[in-house]
């Protein structure tokens, strides 16, 4: 449903951030709208992989690879989109970006809803039942109708029916996540709501 850098909600979306280029576009904690992907043609246009939907658009500043460019041409659809920024002018300027983050300032974004969270800000996350610590957010992953937090388990919940391959997936819903609180990096969630009591 989503892509990596969507707003990730109780509803559904998710977004992502890196800080490697973050003085690029002039911002601190940057938000990933997108990874280059392979090049477009020969003007040095390429794929964007896990773009965000409606974060890039012609005129718009990104960072990639340390620098700050400007989007130049944005052709395709809004799930797989083909860009073009300046600096970037045939295809082996393209292939040489590949790998490398589109970001984009997060002031540069329409703000997110109280309910809304980038994916950035949730992974690494200690989740919690109340007192009874269930694990740390790996990353959010797009299910068919929902979001989820990737949860690598405590210890004690490495058992449990609902982990597999060492992971719990957490439905990014409010009948599942109580509370989220980001500035002291915890969520809250409902193990019992999960069979998991």
């Amino acid at each position: 449903m989503a892509d990596a850098a969507t707003p990730g909600r109780t509803d559904g979306t998710t977004p992502a951030t890196d800080a490697a280029t973050p003085a690029a576009v002039g911002d601190s904690d940057p938000v990933v709208a997108g990874i280059v992907g392979r090049p477009h043609g020969l003007d040095g246009s390429f794929h964007v992989a896990a773009p965000a939907v409606g974060m890039l658009a012609v005129g718009a500043t990104v960072g990639v690879a340390g620098l700050a460019c400007e989007v130049q041409r944005l052709a395709g659809t809004a799930t797989r989109p083909i860009v073009r920024v300046s600096g970037c002018a045939d295809r082996d300027a393209a292939q040489a970006l590949r790998g490398q983050e589109l970001l984009v300032a997060r002031g540069a974004i329409a703000p997110l809803d109280a309910d809304e969270w980038w994916a950035s800000d949730l992974e690494g996350c200690a989740v919690y039942d109340g007192e009874r610590e269930v694990g740390v957010v790996q990353a959010l992953v797009g299910l068919p109708s929902c979001e989820a937090l990737q949860v690598r388990p405590a210890a004690e919940l490495q058992g449990a029916a609902a982990v597999h391959a060492g992971l719990l997936l957490v439905p990014l819903v409010r009948d599942a996540v109580r509370g989220v609180d980001v500035g002291a990096r915890r969520i809250d969630v409902d193990l019992a709501f999960l069979g998991l009591t």
